[in-house]
């Protein structure tokens, strides 16, 4: 089992930036990928972005792609959410997920979930 843990999350200013962690302080954190979602008020869930095991591949969705930038030190079993550019259309609850196989964008294949940091962009 992977104990998952966001933070970082704030208020901020559009065109502003925030960084998210995902700490992962129980578990295997370097055997899964993982990823980023977000989900805002009256909307689905939605992917944002991943990367692998290893660091090598990351993923994106179209709508933060160029602006967001995933990353992970498997040492400190971390990952982490860079947001620049932020606008208000980002706000939203921001989680973070672990995955051992599938679809790196389908909700539905990633095993553990962190209970969320709250992410609200002014305009």
């Amino acid at each position: 089992q992977v104990l998952l843990e966001e933070s970082g999350g704030g208020l901020v200013q559009a065109g502003g930036s925030l960084r998210l962690s995902c700490a992962a302080p129980a578990g295997s954190f370097s055997s899964y990928g993982m990823g980023w979602f977000r989900q805002a008020p009256g909307k689905e869930r939605e992917f944002v972005a991943h990367i692998d095991w290893s660091g090598a591949k990351r993923h994106y969705s179209d709508s933060v792609k160029g602006r967001f930038t995933i990353s992970r030190d498997n040492a400190k079993k971390t990952m982490y959410l860079q947001m620049d550019s932020l606008k208000p259309e980002d706000t939203a609850v921001y989680y973070c997920a672990a995955q051992q196989l599938g679809d790196w964008s389908a909700l539905r294949t990633y095993d553990y979930w962190g209970p969320g940091t709250q992410v609200t962009v002014s305009s």
